[in-house]
């Protein structure tokens, strides 16, 4: 059956639509500050005080991260050179889309009791293992949907779909699953549906199956309309792919536009990552907020960055993608100054008064300007690396792109860790690792050329 060019790139936004949710229920807004809250629990009952077990907690959903990102590290360019070798690229996408199912499932057996909080954190990295490289393979199929005209426009457009799609996950989770600790009610005062036990706090744990069904759902149109290239049929030949990709590590030493994205998104996407890895956690251990007062906050997030990421896209086709890129490091820069400084009781040396919400309102008004800044960023990022390569080799490259996503991933986790657990303070352990990879990201990013390859 004839799928036309429109209807392709319907399938491939689908798959942003389908897996956004890992990011937005399970890394970001509802699993991660759950997970921060029984950790925390936790580590009180062995002794610690409020604030030190709120730092652990960190530091433990840090490490964590820091595993599944190194092995995300080693394996993304060894798995693009193979799938590029053999002209295959939709098997790697069925495969790795079976590990974020079986990982977002599972998310629903850790408990608030007695949390056995190392499985969580180990089907929680199967799940993150799965969405990435299966996000590298659908990337590699973007080179073959449209021209260089319409490349930002087709990526910002993919990315806002996407957004929307975590936008209505979050919004079914709220309102229908999700219960408050304190009161047992989800976000409009209704038990958690299907006989959830708010008790054992089953309705925050369904985040894990409804990813995952929702993944299962929204990946049909992928599958029915998504198309690889067609090409020569090659045997597979571990010593050819791995010699193609130190062909194309040897290649960087002349290739300075290239190598020097991969060096400076090395860096910005360490951080942007981190962010929102670490916000619901900061907003639940600094803030006090509640798992669904956080997942209104990802939804204003995830609407400001559904809408950025379309504009973005828009100002990508029209100016390239450098200067999107250069834009929202400044604005993820100047929250993370904001982050640094506030705490419930002051803005650095500006008192509060008691119980002010203000607080809230300037971390909802963070919440906009990180939605903003990394839809819009991360659009751009995907443009600019489709102008460092040829359809024929998407994949390897892809893959070598989220190397350099995921070589330095440890850094900000691992960072943080560190300085929280030194400092005791998670403000600092946040702020101040994001800062200094945002500064040597736009360092770098000067020596990238505005059309890559193309220019």
């Amino acid at each position: 059956m004839t799928v036309s060019a429109r209807k392709r790139i319907w399938g491939w936004w689908f798959f942003d639509w389908a897996s956004q949710p890992y990011n937005t229920l399970c890394l970001t807004f509802v699993f991660g500050p759950y997970f921060a809250e029984v950790a925390r629990a936790h580590f009180v009952g062995q002794g610690l005080d409020t604030e030190a077990a709120g730092a652990a907690a960190q530091a433990y959903w840090g490490w964590g991260q820091t595993v599944s990102g190194v092995i995300i590290a080693v394996l993304a360019p060894i798995l693009g050179a193979i799938a590029d070798g053999t002209g295959k690229r939709m098997i790697w996408i069925w495969f790795f889309s079976a590990f974020y199912v079986v990982g977002s499932w599972m998310l629903w057996t850790l408990m608030p009791g007695e949390p056995d909080l190392l499985r969580a954190m180990i089907w929680f990295g199967l799940g993150l293992i799965g969405m990435e490289f299966a996000t590298i393979f659908t990337n590699s199929l973007m080179p073959a949907l449209t021209g260089d005209a319409d490349m930002g426009k087709v990526s910002g457009s993919g990315f806002a779909f996407g957004y929307v799609g975590g936008i209505v996950a979050l919004v079914i989770m709220l309102l229908l699953f999700a219960e408050s600790g304190a009161t047992g009610k989800t976000l409009i005062g209704l038990d958690p549906v299907l006989g959830l036990d708010p008790a054992t706090r089953e309705g925050t744990r369904a985040v894990g199956p409804l990813t995952a069904v929702w993944y299962i759902v929204f990946m049909i149109p992928f599958f029915a309309w998504v198309r690889e290239p067609k090409g020569p049929a090659r045997k597979f030949s571990s010593a050819a792919a791995m010699a193609d990709l130190w062909r194309l590590v040897k290649s960087l030493k002349g290739r300075q536009s290239l190598a020097a994205h991969l060096v400076s998104s090395m860096f910005y996407r360490d951080a942007l990552n981190a962010l929102y890895g670490f916000g619901g956690v900061y907003a639940s251990g600094v803030l006090g907020w509640s798992v669904t007062k956080i997942g209104v906050f990802g939804i204003v997030g995830a609407i400001s960055g559904a809408l950025f990421a379309w504009l973005g896209g828009k100002m990508d086709s029209a100016r390239g993608p450098k200067p999107v890129i250069k834009i929202a490091m400044v604005v993820l820069i100047a929250v993370c100054l904001v982050i640094a400084g506030m705490s419930r009781d002051a803005f650095y040396c500006l008192p509060f008064a008691e119980g002010s919400a203000l607080p809230d309102y300037i971390f909802y008004a963070c919440g906009i300007l990180i939605g903003a800044a990394g839809g819009s960023i991360q659009s751009a990022s995907r443009t600019m690396m489709v102008f460092h390569t040829t359809q024929a080799r998407a994949a390897e490259s892809f893959g070598l792109y989220a190397l350099s996503g995921k070589a330095t991933a440890f850094i900000a986790p691992f960072s943080i860790a560190v300085i929280t657990t030194i400092s005791g303070s998670q403000r600092i352990g946040i702020s101040i690792p994001l800062i200094v990879l945002f500064l040597v990201g736009m360092i770098v990013l000067r020596w990238v050329k505005p059309y890559g390859e193309r220019s």
